[in-house]
């Protein structure tokens, strides 16, 4: 603040109705002159001082060193933000999305109606429960059992119903801890290397791998990685969450492989078989022969995480998933995937038309296309600037990826064929 006097006496003058400063009084609310004799005047100037910088309050936790290693956010989520920044910029733009894998079918209606029932169920006294097994109802669990492992020597009690396969490779991680060498294939789904990367389970990368060659797991190959395990002492996590898209003679689990229940858990999910992605239900498979290198049971180690972690999946999703597994639900199930095997189909044929190199679709509902020389990323953005079409960049699958977009066949029918429309328009 900066002040000036002045030396001169003078007379000033206040008006009563001049400022808010004077009390009420009794005298004429008109303007009045009052003569007062003042002394001395100070004109003060306020300055405004700079704002002092704010300091956030910090606790003394220190972050989990592991999280920094990670290379960038979430694939899924930054693909989502990207369309929505496309959105913004495209406000009239008809976007089709075709990269998450997320279904986009109706859930048949001999599923929901055993859910609206289970539902419906829980408002009278005859139909209410609270909390269930934490490993899964009884029925599901043997109907998973019977459908998908029948001759394989994996019983009930082998399977834990859970709210989706995803879920389950972070609880894995738990049962594993940070004091395990992880390894995975490349590329790979994303949440398979960042749970490892957040438990501490990093190491150094092997830069001298082949590019994506093949998405498919053969009978010979599995064969010969159940053995390398045996003879390595390793445990294999084994993801069959599109086995029912398998053809040919291709194995539906790792299960039918022999010796595979003393080195193998196996997760799946009906999310991509009965559209179950915003329902959640899956399952894992940890055989009784499958034991810790003191001899102790993986299985009952993983029965503790479940009890600790997790409530058990919803009563609702479990009676759908129960729907799932009767003659009428596996049908439906099976006339969902056959249309989304057309779809890909559509979208090979496209890009082979067009000369491009792919990969995938006959045993699963996703199509690589291989960009040589490119960064996927860059790919990425071409088609969604060009054409307004959502695909997922290969190189979000891990350094094998680079060079690749990957397209999903989950989408509406119209969709599908309108968007390998505009893939020949930019592309021809």
């Amino acid at each position: 603040m900066a002040a000036m006097n002045a030396n001169n006496l003078c007379t000033s003058t206040i008006s009563s109705s001049s400022s808010a400063f004077l009390a009420p009084t009794s005298f004429n609310s008109r303007a009045q002159s009052v003569p007062v004799r003042v002394k001395r005047i100070v004109v003060i100037r306020c300055v405004a001082a700079p704002q002092q910088e704010q300091t956030a309050y910090k606790t003394n936790v220190s972050r989990n060193a592991n999280m920094a290693k990670l290379q960038a956010g979430y694939l899924f989520p930054e693909i989502a933000r990207r369309r929505a920044a496309h959105l913004q910029k495209y406000p009239n733009a008809q976007v089709i999305s075709l990269g998450i894998g997320d279904t986009t079918e109706p859930i048949p209606e001999v599923i929901t109606s055993a859910m609206a029932k289970r539902s419906h169920g829980l408002s009278t006294l005859e139909g209410y429960s609270g909390y269930g097994a934490e490993q899964g109802e009884k029925l599901l669990r043997t109907a998973i059992a019977s459908t998908f492992y029948s001759n394989l020597g994996i019983e009930e009690d082998d399977i834990f119903v859970s709210d989706g396969a995803k879920c389950d490779i972070s609880r894995l991680q738990l049962l594993f801890g940070s004091n395990v060498t992880m390894a995975v294939q490349d590329p790979s789904y994303p949440a398979y290397v960042d749970s490892s990367v957040i438990m501490g389970q990093t190491g150094q990368f092997q830069k001298d791998v082949q590019k994506y060659g093949n998405i498919e797991y053969m009978r010979d190959q599995l064969t010969q990685l159940v053995k390398f395990a045996k003879e390595n002492g390793s445990i294999i996590v084994f993801d069959s969450a599109y086995a029912m898209y398998m053809s040919d003679d291709n194995p539906r689990s790792i299960f039918e492989i022999p010796g595979a229940k003393e080195v193998a858990i196996e997760t799946s999910s009906f999310s991509k078989y009965a559209g179950f992605t915003g329902v959640r239900l899956g399952w894992t498979v940890v055989p009784k022969q499958l034991l810790f290198s003191d001899g102790f049971p993986v299985a009952k180690d993983f029965n503790r995480i479940v009890c600790t972690c997790f409530n058990g999946a919803s009563n609702i999703p479990q009676a759908g998933g129960l729907a799932c597994l009767s003659p009428e639900g596996l049908k439906a199930m099976q006339e969902v995937i056959g249309f989304y095997k057309e779809n890909t189909k559509i979208i090979v044929d496209t890009f082979d038309s067009l000369g491009f190199k792919v990969y995938g679709g006959a045993n699963a509902p996703y199509v690589w296309v291989h960009f040589p020389g490119r960064s996927s990323w860059d790919v990425f953005s071409e088609i969604l600037e060009k054409t307004h079409v959502v695909t997922t960049p290969g190189s979000g699958f891990g350094p094998g990826g680079e060079g690749f977009i990957r397209v999903s066949a989950f989408g509406h029918r119209e969709n599908v064929l309108e968007a390998c429309r505009r893939f020949k328009e930019l592309y021809r």
